[in-house]
This record gives C-alpha cells, sequence and structure tokens, in this order.
C-alpha cells in the first residue's frame, strides 16, 4: 500500500524506522527484531540504507521479510550520494521486484572516503529520475526543522526541500528533533513557501547517554535544558534512562497530536521494547484501545 494513502485515510498514524546490520551475521538477530516490531502493526516501517549503499542487499532482504511475513507495509530507503543512475535504477527494479510501493528518496551522509557520485549532487536529481523509472511509487524525502548542518542559512535548505517536493515527493519526514516548538515554527514557514505535502514528525527516544552527543553530532539538534537535565539525573542508570527516554519521547508525541501533528515516525533503533512502550503509552490517542 501506498503510504500517502494510509496517511489520508487515517486521522493519526504511528510508524517506526529500523535498520539493517553492517555485515550478514547480524541479519538473523535484526529480521527478529524488526519483526517483534511489525507485529505491533505499526501504519509503516522504513528500511534505512548503508553508507553508499553498503547495506542495499539487507535493505532489501528486510523490506521483503516484512512485506512477506508480516504484511507490513514498508517504505525503503535509497540514497544516491555515492551512487551513479545505474544503481539507483538497479535499487528501483529490485524494490519494484519485491513489491516495495514506497521510496525514501535521500542523498545520503557524505561519505569517508570522498568519493562522491558523478550523477547526483542532491536528492531532488535522483527524485526526478525515480519518477521516470517507476511513475507510481510513493515517494518519501528528508527534512531539516532546524536546517541542514551543511547550509549556513535555513531559508537555503527550504529552498533545497522544496526542489524535491516539486519533483515528486509525496510527503516529508523530519530529522529529529527534541523540542516542539521547533517544528512548529519550521512547519510555518515551509507552509509559507508553498510546501504542503504531509510531514512525518521524526522522534528518537533517547534510551542511553551515550546517544546524545552523537545525536547531536550527526544532526545538529538542539537540546533543551529539560533533556539535558534527564540525561544528567538517569543517565549512569540504563534501565531508568531507557524509561526517562521513553517517556520524553511519549510526552512530545502527546503535544504533538495536540497541535495538529497526526504523523509520527519513531526511529526505534531495532528495540521493540522502546517501540512497544511508545505505542502503549498512545494507544487511547491512536484508538488502538477500543
Amino acid at each position: 500500500m501506498k503510504i500517502i494513502d494510509i496517511i489520508k485515510s487515517r486521522d493519526v498514524t504511528l510508524s517506526f524506522e529500523v535498520f539493517p546490520p553492517k555485515t550478514d551475521a547480524g541479519l538473523e538477530s535484526v529480521l527478529a527484531a524488526t519483526g517483534k516490531i511489525a507485529a505491533l502493526h505499526p501504519a509503516f516501517m522504513s528500511v534505512t540504507y548503508g553508507a553508499g549503499g553498503s547495506t542495499s542487499k539487507r535493505t532489501a532482504q528486510i523490506a521483503a521479510d516484512l512485506q512477506n511475513q508480516y504484511g507490513t507495509t514498508v517504505l525503503a530507503h535509497l540514497t544516491c550520494v555515492a551512487a551513479d543512475r545505474e544503481k539507483v535504477a538497479e535499487m528501483v527494479k529490485t524494490y519494484k521486484e519485491i513489491g516495495v510501493e514506497n521510496i525514501m528518496a535521500l542523498r545520503g551522509d557524505l561519505p569517508l572516503d570522498g568519493v562522491v557520485s558523478k550523477d547526483y549532487k542532491y536528492a531532488a536529481e535522483m527524485i526526478a529520475d525515480i519518477k521516470k523509472l517507476a511513475p507510481d511509487m510513493c515517494i518519501g524525502g528528508a527534512c531539516y526543522p532546524e536546517g541542514h548542518v551543511e547550509c549556513a542559512r535555513q531559508s537555503e535548505d527550504i529552498e533545497h526541500l522544496k526542489a524535491k517536493v516539486d519533483q515528486g515527493v509525496d510527503f516529508l519526514t523530519t530529522q529529529m528533533f527534541f523540542d516542539n516548538n521547533i517544528l512548529y515554527n519550521f512547519l510555518y514557514k515551509i507552509r509559507g513557501k508553498g510546501i504542503n505535502v504531509p510531514v512525518c514528525a521524526g522522534i528518537m527516544p533517547i534510551t542511553n547517554a551515550k546517544q546524545v552527543s552523537r545525536s547531536v553530532a550527526l544532526s545538529g539538534s538542539t537540546i533543551p535544558h529539560r533533556f539535558r537535565t534527564m540525561v544528567d539525573r538517569y543517565g549512569d542508570d540504563p534501565d531508568s534512562m531507557r524509561q526517562a527516554g521513553v517517556i520524553y519521547a511519549t510526552e512530545q508525541i502527546v503535544d504533538l497530536i495536540a497541535n495538529g501533528v497526526n504523523n509520527i515516525h519513531v526511529y526505534s533503533m531495532n528495540k521493540p521494547e522502546v517501540a512497544a512502550g511508545i505505542q502503549a503509552s498512545i494507544s487511547s490517542i491512536l484508538g488502538l484501545d477500543k
């Protein structure tokens, strides 16, 4: 099923992101974890794509497993930063063959070896190619409430976002954020620029203290004082930190839905217990307890 149709047909959606292992040796355990998350019956699940396409085969395997074994709608990631047109065409063909109807089209992080694509500089260019290769494919794109870390100005980043939408993006998913006011301000700005596709709010439950510095380094996200005090208080107690992180994420989600942001995408980090905890906490909002 196409995700844009799911979003349009439901009052609230809750979805989860999972990621493939770096090696084949870890595939079995990841399949077990993603299966447990799929058993929660989310609106859909996204499967990430390793740097430079390093996990493309395993991304496709997990996507196929989620669809065939659990009947879960899948959003398969595809990056272009280190890919040529032939590789993109190959992956689109693979996704079509396994029945994937939704692609998350991303530029991707710059590779450590500095070798970048000769065909693509921006995600918008790949999106145009995907639309030609698979006109019926539902396409998701990324957006950054605080601006992309490589853009000097947020206005520049929003211009790039508008280019992606103009090329055919059906919906957007945000980078993680920890202060909802940042998202509300961002939505006001992009709507003013004519970007009117649905936006899924990306929520990252921080369940151990080490995640904080890594998350900030990767995303440039602002860490609110309330969040820092939570980590200071519970960071040395793994069980308490896990519970506190789920509660913080849940409170974010409740506030978002109360303010009309009804599509929530949780970066579950392949942790079924985290996904289940969040789902249970907002089950009445989702109508699961009726």
